[in-house]
């Protein structure tokens, strides 16, 4: 879930300025992210737009699914009206906007942050979610182990016993194969602690090799197709 309080104006998000267009993608008034973005002048966020255009252009993506130019009428007073230029943008367009920004600009500097994290979120690959839910999982897993650890010793199992007390649990899940038993059956060398069950499965990916494949996934700009096709939506045939 976004967190809605990251970029505001006021009562107004960037979140709660989406809309959705005919062909239900989402979108959003480069006029009304505009103060939004810490801007003034128009001509002066027109120039981080164009920008925009042209970093979205040199990564590879089709600057008109994400930059529609249109007009936008506004009140000029005495209920007269006029139409000034406008842009209708995708979410990877806003994005691109922030890092063209001005980064003297709090607001940009803060739309940046926002939009990385929004652009990280959807550039994660299944099998980079897996690597977090499995960390999370094994964090979960210390905590009990540490919980249970504690009960023990708490009941009056002492230090010396634990390796029994532990031993045991695992013969009571692995059929009688107790650690050392269970190690050798997979295969998992001697100074790695216990990988993960059941233990007719390989041997998992050491953690700490998840962990830093994590922190060596480098953000793109390249999106995948159902997102590169911005503020035209789905494709014809679908």
């Amino acid at each position: 879930m976004p967190d809605k309080h990251l970029v505001s104006m006021g009562s107004n998000s960037f979140e709660d300025l989406k809309k959705i267009n005919e062909h239900g993608a989402e979108y959003w008034s480069a006029r009304e992210i505009q103060p939004l973005l810490g801007y003034v002048q128009w001509r002066r966020f027109e120039d981080a737009v164009k920008r925009a255009i042209t970093s979205c252009k040199q990564s590879g993506n089709e600057p008109l699914h994400h930059f529609a130019d249109v007009g936008k009428m506004i009140d000029i007073g005495k209920g007269g009206s006029r139409e000034v230029p406008d842009y209708h943008l995708s979410r990877f367009a806003c994005y691109l906007i922030a890092q063209n920004g001005d980064p003297r600009k709090p607001e940009i500097a803060n739309a940046q942050k926002y939009f990385a994290i929004q652009a990280r979120r959807q550039e994660i690959s299944d099998a980079v979610a897996a690597d977090l839910e499995r960390l999370e999982l094994r964090k979960q897993t210390a905590e009990e182990f540490k919980a249970l650890s504690g009960a023990a010793r708490e009941a009056g199992v002492h230090d010396k016993m634990f390796g029994i007390f532990h031993d045991a649990g695992y013969k009571g899940m692995y059929g009688g194969m107790g650690r050392d038993a269970i190690k050798r059956f997979k295969k998992i060398p001697e100074k790695d602690r216990w990988g993960t069950p059941p233990e007719h499965l390989p041997p998992a990916e050491h953690i700490k090799l998840v962990e830093k494949r994590l922190k060596n996934v480098a953000p793109k700009l390249e999106l995948e197709e159902k997102d590169a096709k911005g503020l035209i939506g789905h494709s014809e045939e679908e």
